[in-house]
């Protein structure tokens, strides 16, 4: 299956989602904050990550600029997985260079159904 990179600073949240990802079968690579999960991204080169937009010191959107402007890692898709859901709040997250975004809380079902379509290359949509 995949390599999937996941960039959450809750530990309750990172083991939920490690859970779910490892028990279908996908490789987790986990980081608790971007410079972290931006290192990670560049030695491993992972098939998709899972980024957390409100992470301590350096925020998702920034972290994600900053994968965007490396040429290692700029064509990686990245998902923002966050409690943001108001509104305006997706547009801001696809503008900030984010391929698409998973609402927190997740659903074990929907979650991984989104995960492994956006993995299959499903449009932006949030879910």
């Amino acid at each position: 299956m995949a390599r999937i990179l996941v960039i959450e600073d809750s530990p309750t949240n990172m083991k939920l989602v490690r859970l779910l990802l490892e028990g279908s079968g996908h490789e987790v690579l986990g980081a608790e904050d971007a410079p972290t999960g931006i290192a990670l991204a560049q030695r491993e080169n992972p098939d998709l990550i899972l980024i957390d937009i409100q992470l301590p010191g350096m925020d998702g959107l920034t972290a994600t600029g900053l994968l965007r402007g490396d040429p290692a890692t700029q064509k990686l898709k990245i998902v923002a997985l966050t409690a943001l859901a108001m509104k305006g709040d997706e547009e801001r997250i696809l503008a900030a260079g984010c391929d698409a975004y998973i609402a927190k809380p997740i659903h074990s079902t929907s979650f991984l159904a989104r995960v492994h379509g956006l993995l299959e290359g499903e449009g932006p949509q949030g879910a």
